[in-house]
């Protein structure tokens, strides 16, 4: 006896393709993602099976503990953005299939989504295109637009909250390779971030009193190797995305901190990164200096958004493959997710910006970016970017939070693919005495004040 699927591939693409076109709200084929978090905390009942599971969408050819290599990426072709399937097709990368996670307090921290749902509906843009509350205050915390309708809206709930904690300390280490597999620079460094408003820890004191007018402070500091050691950043943010970050530097050289211009946001801070200040979290500058979004396609796709902490390494360092020695590609483990929105944006205050548009892949009920190829001036693909997420908790080892395990980025790519050089970062236990901090107050006054920057690296 045969069985019949009621819901095929080809329905769900046929509903993803009519909501892109319609503009229609929500995350969801069967029912809406976020009304089933809202009342189970799962969003497994809004997708069927076929875009859910990856043996049921692959007819039973590839299972969960499959690895996807140049020999079997023929059957996940649709499911990739075209830059890893070339990486897996022509150069030796490899991805770990897992089970699909919908359980949505494992995909985010429980705080930022409690906030979401605690504050639904309460989002709109002002005048000038800020986000705003219905009464015309800053945000107050979690997703604004949960089932965004728009690409704007997509970006907007984004670069509010970047790692959706109202500050964390992240420990890094960052390698860069060439074509060859010739490793040409690495680093030590450290990376705060801080919500001023939008903060989710305490439904009652959503800001930062005295600090209303700003978005966040975030700052990067080098503690190796000894040339950079000491050099540090501070990025303070507007709340109105119109506005660029005010940006100030310490050089141990010249003994003092100064201010940067930060409209050349399609540079480096440090030699040989492949990671432009615009790349964070894919979404590194205010979002009303971009501009023309729109979403281009809706569907399902292989994306490295839990299990990807290696709790067996003391400092959690990652393992390598890929390349010609082995040291191009994190080892990343992915799984099918239900749908993604890709978002096309261009850059609108950049006159000398390198950079023509960008699309970036964002899973569809977390809004977490995933992917992202930015096309230079001619219209040709010129760098590429991709991270990874996980609960840091694996076999009875845990990383908590306050209540809850912590959730974070793991690892990323920043890949140039005009010239096949790669910087990949990874967030570590610990970095020269500098230990991973999660909702801490120490985050501020150690790492988060103009006159703490030439403290950093010593």
């Amino acid at each position: 006896m045969f069985h019949i699927k009621k819901y095929t591939e080809d329905y769900s693409r046929r509903i993803f393709l009519e909501k892109t076109s319609k503009s229609i709200l929500g995350a969801g084929v069967l029912a809406s993602a976020w009304n089933l978090f809202a009342k189970t905390g799962d969003t497994k009942g809004a997708y069927p099976d076929e875009i859910t599971s990856i043996e049921v969408f692959s007819k039973g050819k590839l299972k969960s503990g499959d690895q996807i290599n140049a020999d079997n990426v023929e059957l996940v072709k649709n499911l990739l953005d075209p830059i890893r399937y070339k990486q897996i097709k022509e150069m030796g990368r490899v991805l770990t299939l897992a089970p699909t996670t919908s359980d949505l307090y494992k995909l985010n921290p429980a705080p930022y989504l409690e906030a979401t749902l605690r504050n639904n509906g309460k989002a709109r843009f002002d005048t000038h295109g800020n986000v705003v509350t219905n009464e015309g205050k800053p945000w107050i915390g979690g997703n604004p637009f949960p089932e965004p309708k728009s690409g704007v809206e997509v970006f907007a709930a984004h670069t509010l909250s970047w790692g959706r904690h109202d500050s964390c300390f992240y420990a890094a280490k960052e390698f860069t390779v060439d074509i060859n597999g010739e490793l040409k620079y690495e680093y030590s460094t450290g990376w705060a971030e801080l919500a001023t408003v939008g903060r989710v820890s305490d439904p009652k004191n959503p800001y930062l009193i005295g600090k209303e007018d700003k978005l966040r402070l975030q700052s990067i500091f080098f503690t190796s190797p000894s040339d950079m050691k000491g050099v540090s950043f501070l990025n303070i943010w507007p709340y109105d995305q119109r506005l660029f970050p005010e940006l100030y530097g310490y050089m141990p050289a010249f003994k003092r901190i100064r201010r940067f211009p930060t409209n050349q946001r399609f540079e480096t801070l440090n030699p040989g990164s492949e990671l432009y200040l615009s790349d964070a979290w894919a979404a590194g500058d205010p979002f009303l200096t971009w501009g023309d979004y729109k979403i281009i396609s809706r569907g399902p796709q292989l994306g490295a958004v839990s299990n990807n902490w290696n709790h067996e390494s003391p400092n959690w360092a990652h393992k390598t493959h890929g390349g010609p020695k082995n040291n191009l590609f994190w080892d990343t483990t992915v799984e099918l997710i239900p749908e993604v929105i890709v978002v096309e944006a261009k850059p609108n205050s950049y006159p000398r910006a390198p950079i023509s548009k960008k699309q970036v892949w964002f899973d569809a009920r977390t809004l977490l970016p995933l992917s992202m190829i930015s096309y230079d001036r001619r219209g040709e693909p010129f760098r590429f970017f991709d991270g990874s997420f996980s609960q840091y908790e694996k076999k009875g080892v845990r990383v908590m939070d306050g209540d809850h395990p912590y959730w974070s980025w793991t690892a990323l790519h920043a890949f140039n693919i005009q010239t096949n050089r790669m910087t990949r970062i990874e967030q570590v236990k610990e970095v020269d005495g500098h230990r991973m901090l999660v909702n801490n107050p120490q985050i501020y006054d150690k790492y988060l004040r103009i006159e703490s920057l030439q403290q950093f690296g010593g």
